[in-house]
């Protein structure tokens, strides 16, 4: 089942989506928005479920056309935006470009940060920066969305708590992000608000690439209509998504919609290119002694996709371009 979020109001419309995405229905009498569908999800599912069977079925003359420019994040704002480093490649990769040893319990603990979440673009929404000069960033990620999560819950029953799955682009200021570090109190400043896939899709749409634990398919990256990365999600997780519940959930419980990302996609096989602007530049600085790709200007372009072996796209895409901000 593929759910998505009509542009409305501050939580937008429920509605349900055709597997190709191309058509969606509105569900107001089962649930108006997806976060009243997950904060009663066991009563809910599998009424939901039963208009995507008969939306597939083409028993519903009231779907309409889907736009993905009139959609906002499947939950245009949640409770709670949990972003792990579950690659931690990417992390070791990034700390030795700038000589810095990386601690033994990076590999045993995952990295987490609590992100803002009062407010996510959409996927078709701009990029907005008011200069350039922040150095901004893509991160291509996965993501998954819970129901109510009990405190200490073992990584072996966390899984059971992952509800739905999504991609995002979790935008990064990266010559903000040192200052910030340096305070010893961690983001704010350097994480602009997070945009997510089209729609967010039940586990059992991913079929055999989903294993209860990881996503093994590709994640695409574009940068101005050419191939960026394509590194598999299900190699190299450090740390998979029951884990990364399991750490967030240690000494506080999670509500329903708490989403949690992977962090950014990363792979050791480094033909498969990156999922990020900063971890091409930590190669080319390990290469050649300084960066040469550019961090993101105004009027570039950014796609993020996941295709299934067939080539359909599972989430949507996230197209975004990069826009200056001008404050009024």
């Amino acid at each position: 089942m593929k759910l998505a979020s009509l542009k409305y109001g501050r939580d937008g419309e429920l509605i349900v989506v055709t597997r190709d995405c191309s058509r969606a229905v509105k569900v107001p009498e089962v649930a108006p928005t997806l976060q009243a569908a997950l904060d009663d999800w066991a009563r809910v599912e599998p009424q939901l479920q039963e208009v995507s069977r008969r939306l597939h079925a083409g028993a519903l003359p009231d779907a309409i056309e889907l736009d993905a420019g009139a959609l906002a994040s499947p939950l245009p704002r949640a409770y709670q935006w949990a972003d792990g480093s579950a690659y931690v490649n990417h992390v070791e990769l990034v700390r030795k470009a700038r000589g810095a040893a990386m601690p033994e319990n990076f590999w045993t603990e995952p990295l987490m940060y609590q992100g803002g979440s009062d407010g996510f673009s959409g996927p078709r929404d701009d990029i907005l920066a008011a200069s350039e000069e922040w150095g901004i960033d893509f991160e291509a990620e996965v993501a998954l969305i819970t129901d109510d999560v009990p405190m200490g819950i073992a990584p072996e029953a966390a899984g059971w708590h992952i509800r739905l799955l999504l991609l995002v682009n979790d935008v990064s200021l990266r010559n903000l992000i040192p200052g910030e570090l340096a305070k010893g109190f961690g983001f704010f400043q350097s994480k602009p608000a997070s945009a997510f896939s089209p729609v967010a899709v039940t586990p059992d749409e991913l079929g055999e690439a989903w294993d209860g634990a990881k996503v093994h398919l590709p994640l695409t990256v574009y940068l101005n209509g050419e191939p960026f990365g394509h590194p598999n999600a299900g190699v190299d997780m450090t740390f998979n998504f029951p884990q990364l519940i399991a750490h967030a959930a240690r000494t506080r419980f999670l509500c329903a919609g708490t989403i949690i990302g992977s962090g950014t996609v990363s792979n050791t096989d480094r033909s498969r290119g990156a999922c990020c602007l900063a971890e091409r530049r930590m190669l080319e600085i390990l290469a050649h002694g300084a960066a040469q790709t550019p961090y993101l200007r105004f009027g570039d372009r950014v796609r993020i996709e996941m295709l299934d072996e067939a080539g359909r796209s599972v989430f949507g895409a996230i197209d975004q371009q990069v826009r200056e901000y001008r404050a009024r």
